[in-house]
């Protein structure tokens, strides 16, 4: 089975959504499928427009020249105009069996118009909703553009041959637009435990260059977005250093927020006590997260957090390190207070101070707690648990597709 994943961005690109790609198309690739790796205009890394990356090779879709930044539905239009055509080209050379396209919308609208010219079924994956992240670029919620976008989102759930989501939050909101529930599979984040088996102790010489021998270590690995509500974190450490002088904290990532980070730091005079270590090499990530003691996750409250899961906190009980987060919604679906890990109320830095505290006042815990997070993610949190849903997805969609076609000839 040929099966054509059209994405927002891909390798050499990080983050969430890059890992997420890489889980579910090596472990279809284990399962005897073929994927084929198509990005979309807003994947903005020069490159030839094939480019072979580790095991894998991306068919790119040229970036839109000549549109001004001001003007985002002039480049979105371009996006969407260019991918279409590719998609004709693609389809041509690779002969896939399913066009699958991943959020966003974008990469949804062209991959039904090719799906209906070429006779071929369109899976559409939504890992958050387009309108609920712009918003967290400051588009204004219920403004033109939110509600245009939140259209175009809902037109293309209705008419693709299927939906997949990441999480509860994110069906349940299409249950209430009016998707039909036996038309939508979650396929949830996971990890490959396999690449994380084995507690290590820290690296002391690591530790010593980044001068935190001896500290109490909380640590964030991921993109800087204002969501993630890092801003919440750096304005605890000091009340956190002033009731614990050994704290020390280590920021992993990059992203929009990093220079407003890197300046509240600055202005909260937080030089001795947080590290920005910047992006990392996937396999250098592991001897970061062995020097944490906690790992923080302090996403705020809104639609976006409430509804959509992330990945970091399963990478991080897979490690079997210790997880604090905010208990927005897309957080309470993966951790269990004080039972995998541990919550806090979101939004406040008071919260978070006392729920780190709480936590490092709990260690005799902590191995019982590192357990069962190890457990959920064998049980429900594998990626080969994960991708076995798309089996029948694929199977049902390749049905009704040709029983579709047999009935119109």
């Amino acid at each position: 089975m040929r099966i054509l994943h059209i994405l927002d961005h891909s390798l050499p690109l990080q983050s969430g959504y890059v890992y997420r790609t890489l889980g579910i198309v090596n472990e279809q690739r284990q399962r005897g499928w073929e994927p084929i790796l198509l990005t979309s205009g807003k994947h903005d890394v020069p490159g030839p427009v094939r480019e072979q990356i580790g095991a894998w090779e991306f068919l790119r879709t040229p970036i839109p020249a000549g549109f001004s930044s001001r003007l985002p539905v002039i480049r979105e239009f371009k996006i969407v105009r260019d991918l279409d055509r590719r998609l004709d080209q693609v389809i041509a050379s690779e002969a896939p069996d399913i066009i699958h396209a991943h959020s966003p919308v974008l990469n949804a609208i062209p991959a039904l118009r090719a799906g209906r010219r070429h006779g071929l079924p369109v899976i559409y994956e939504v890992r958050a909703l387009w309108e609920d992240a712009a918003q967290s670029f400051g588009v204004r919620g219920g403004g033109l553009r939110y509600r245009s976008t939140r259209c175009a989102e809902t037109y293309a759930l209705r008419r693709v041959d299927a939906v997949v989501t990441i999480c509860e939050g994110l069906r349940n909101e299409f249950v209430a637009r009016g998707i039909r529930a036996d038309q939508i599979t979650v396929v949830p984040n996971a990890v490959d435990p396999a690449a994380f088996a084995g507690a290590r102790l820290p690296d002391r010489q690591l530790a010593a260059q980044l001068g935190l021998a001896g500290k109490t270590v909380l640590a964030f690995f991921g993109s800087f977005y204002f969501y993630e509500g890092l801003h919440i974190l750096l304005r605890a450490v000091p009340e956190l250093r002033r009731r614990r002088p050994e704290i020390a904290v280590v920021l992993a990532g990059g992203g929009p927020e990093e220079k407003n980070l890197l300046r509240l730091a600055d202005e909260l005079g937080l030089e001795d006590s947080v590290r920005f270590v910047g992006y990392l090499p996937q396999e250098e990530l592991r001897r970061y997260y062995d020097l944490a003691d906690l790992l923080v996750f302090p996403r705020i409250p809104m639609r976006l957090t409430e509804l959509v899961t992330p990945l970091k906190p399963l990478e991080a009980m897979a490690q079997e390190r210790i997880v604090v987060a905010s208990n927005v919604g897309g957080h309470r679906e993966l951790i269990r207070d004080r039972e995998t890990g541990y919550l806090f109320p979101a939004g406040e830095p008071r919260a978070l101070v006392e729920g780190v505290l709480a936590a490092l006042g709990d260690r005799p815990s902590w191995q019982q707690i590192r357990q069962r997070a190890l457990e959920f993610i064998r049980a429900e949190r594998c990626w080969a648990h994960s991708v076995a849903r798309y089996e029948e997805i694929y199977r049902r969609a390749l049905q009704d597709r040709s029983a579709g076609q047999s009935a119109s000839s």
